[in-house]
C-alpha cells in the first residue's frame, strides 16, 4: 500500500481471545504513552486485510463460479472439492474474526472517547461488510458468542440473523457518518482512510452498498423488496469515482496487488470457456466484446482459448502456438516477475471490493423482478457503460457496442440473462464473490448464465452436487471448535454442499 503502517493486530486464534492481567497487575501503563493505537494507525492495515481476505478465497471462489481454472487437469476446486486439514478457502473468515476482528471495536472506543464519529462509522461499515462477505461465502457462522472471553466452544447462528446484524451494523454507520458535531474532520479521517481520503460522502455511499448487497439476499424470500434494493443502490455509488479500491504501490512483493505478477499468485490459471464465450460472440449474438482483448490474451496463433474445468490446457508445450497465454498476458514460460501484466493484475492496480457497475447490475436485477422494465433496462446499460470506462474500451468501441446486437435495443427485449451474464463479465475475477452469490441464489441456472455446465468431473465427496459454501476455516474450527461444527452438519464430507440459507425459496 502507499501508506506503510505497521500496527500490532490484536491476537486472536481462530475466536479465541485471550485476556490481559487484572488492572492491578498492569505495572507497564503509562497515561503519558498510550499502549492502544488510533483508529489512523489502524484503519490501513485494515484496509489491507479487506483485500487480503478477498484475495485469497478468489482464488476458489473463481473456481467454482469458473471464472477461471487451473491449467492441470482435475484440480480438486476445479471438481467443487476442497483441500480437507488446510485453510485454503478460509481467509475471509480468518480476516472477519481476527485481523479485522477486534480491532474494529479498538477503533469504535478510541474515537467514541474523542468524538470523532466519522471514524466510528468507518469502523462499523467495515464491520457490518465482513459479516456480509463471510456469511455469504460460509452460511451458519458465529455471530452472538464471537470475541466472547473465556469461551472455547462457540455456537453458529442463522445466516438470516447475520445479514440483520450486517444491516444493523450499516444503519448505525450511516447515523455516525452522518453527525455533524464532535471532532471529526477530512484531515484526520484521511490519515487512516487509503481509499476515500477521508470523504465521509463517499463512505456513506459505500455503506448504502452494504445494504444493497444484503436486501439483494433476500430474493427467493417472501419478504423480498425490490424497491427497497433500488432505493438503497441510488443512494450508493454514483460513478467509478464512488468505488472502494484498495491501492497498492506495486513496488515489491509486500506492497503488490495480489493478482500482479511480482506476487506470483495466479501462475497456474487461465480463463474457461464459459467466460471467454461471453466476450469473443457465442453467447452473445455473434457480436466480439471490445473488453476481450483487454481482460485477456490471445494465444500466438492469434486465437483466444479458454479452459473446462477440469480439462486443463491440452497444449503443455510453450513453444506451441496455441499453447494460452497465462492471465498476466505472456507466455506460461516468461519469468513472471518481469511481466507487466493486463487489466487488474498488475502489480500496482487497485483493488475494487465495489464498484459502481456492479451496483447498477444490482438495480437492474431488482428492476427486472420488480416488473419495471424501463427502470431495469437503463441501469443495465449503465453497468455495461460503467464498467467498459474501468476497464478503458475507447468511447468510440464502447458506443459501437452497446449500439450492437450484443446489447437489447429496447428495454422490453431484455432478459435477466442479459443483466447477470454482464454482471458476470464486470465482476469477473474482482467482484467474484459477489458472482458466487449470485450463482448460487439462482441455483447455477444455464437458463440465467448461458453456457454454464457443471465440471465433467465432480469431487468425490460431493454427491453429484455442487459447491454452495466454503468450510469453515480449519484451524479454529475443525481443530478447536468441532463439537459445534456437529450441530450445523460441518464434520460432514460433503458439507460443502449444502445449501445456504439465501439460496432455498
Amino acid at each position: 500500500m502507499k501508506n506503510k503502517i505497521i500496527v500490532a493486530f490484536i491476537g486472536l486464534m481462530g475466536l479465541f481471545v485471550f485476556n490481559g492481567c487484572d488492572d492491578y497487575l498492569d505495572i507497564n501503563f503509562d497515561p503519558s504513552n498510550p499502549q492502544v493505537a488510533e483508529g489512523f494507525a489502524i484503519l490501513p492495515p485494515m484496509l489491507g486485510q479487506m483485500v487480503r481476505g478477498v484475495s485469497f478465497d478468489t482464488r476458489f471462489v473463481s473456481q467454482y463460479n469458473q471464472n477461471w481454472a487451473q491449467v492441470a487437469t482435475n484440480n480438486v476446486w476445479d471438481q467443487h472439492g476442497y483441500v480437507p486439514g488446510s485453510d485454503a478457502g478460509g481467509d475471509v473468515w480468518r480476516s472477519n474474526y481476527w485481523s479485522i476482528g477486534k480491532n474494529v471495536d479498538i477503533i469504535i472506543e478510541q474515537a467514541t472517547l474523542k468524538e470523532q464519529w466519522d471514524y466510528v462509522g468507518v469502523a462499523k461499515a467495515i464491520r457490518a461488510w465482513s459479516w456480509q462477505n463471510t456469511t455469504d461465502l460460509h452460511g451458519e457462522i458465529i455471530l452472538k458468542q464471537a470475541w466472547e472471553p473465556n469461551r472455547y466452544v462457540f455456537d453458529f447462528d442463522p445466516q438470516e440473523d447475520v445479514y440483520t446484524e450486517a444491516t444493523r451494523l450499516a444503519n448505525e454507520a450511516l447515523a455516525d457518518l452522518s453527525r455533524t458535531d464532535g471532532n471529526g474532520s477530512v484531515a484526520n479521517l484521511g490519515r487512516g482512510d487509503l481509499v476515500y481520503k477521508g470523504d465521509r460522502n463517499k463512505w456513506i455511499k459505500f455503506t448504502y452498498s452494504i445494504l444493497a448487497h444484503t436486501a439483494q439476499r433476500y430474493s427467493n424470500k417472501s419478504n423480498y423488496d425490490p424497491a427497497k434494493v433500488i432505493e438503497y443502490c441510488d443512494k450508493s455509488l454514483a460513478s467509478n469515482d464512488d468505488n472502494f479500491s484498495v491501492p497498492h504501490a506495486g513496488t515489491n512483493s509486500l506492497d503488490g496487488n495480489f493478482f500482479g505478477p511480482l506476487r506470483g499468485n495466479l501462475n497456474n490459471f487461465r480463463p474457461t470457456v464459459f467466460f471467454l464465450n461471453l466476450l469473443n460472440g457465442t453467447v452473445f449474438n455473434g457480436v466480439t466484446d471490445p473488453r476481450l482483448p483487454l481482460m485477456l490474451t490471445a494465444s500466438a496463433d492469434g486465437t483466444f482459448r479458454g479452459v473446462i474445468p477440469t480439462k486443463g490446457d491440452p497444449v503443455t508445450s510453450n513453444t506451441d502456438t496455441k499453447r494460452m497465454p497465462n492471465l498476466w498476458g505472456a507466455n506460461p514460460s516468461a519469468t513472471v516477475s518481469t511481466l507487466p501484466g493486463k487489466y487488474f493484475f498488475t502489480n500496482n492496480a487497485v483493488h475494487p471490493l465495489v464498484t459502481y457497475s456492479e451496483i447498477q447490475f444490482i438495480k437492474a436485477e431488482a428492476a427486472f423482478i420488480k416488473g419495471d422494465k424501463a427502470l431495469a433496462y437503463d441501469a443495465f446499460k449503465k453497468g455495461i457503460i460503467g464498467h467498459m470506462d474501468l476497464a478503458k474500451v475507447p468511447a468510440a468501441a464502447r458506443d459501437a457496442y452497446m449500439a450492437s446486437a450484443a446489447v437489447p435495443q429496447a428495454s422490453d427485449a431484455l432478459k435477466l440473462s442479459d443483466i447477470m451474464l454482464q454482471k458476470y463479465i464486470a465482476c469477473w475475477v474482482i467482484g467474484s464473490l459477489e458472482t458466487w452469490a449470485d450463482m448460487r441464489r439462482y441455483n447455477y441456472s444455464s437458463d440465467v448464465y448461458t453456457g454454464f455446465a457443471a465440471p465433467p468431473a465432480l469431487y468425490i465427496d460431493n454427491g453429484g452436487k455442487l459447491a454452495y459454501r466454503l468450510r469453515p476455516r480449519f484451524n479454529s474450527e475443525y481443530v478447536w471448535n468441532r463439537e459445534s461444527l456437529n450441530t450445523i452438519g460441518g464434520n460432514d464430507a460433503n458439507y460443502h454442499t449444502k445449501p445456504l440459507w439465501f439460496t432455498i425459496k
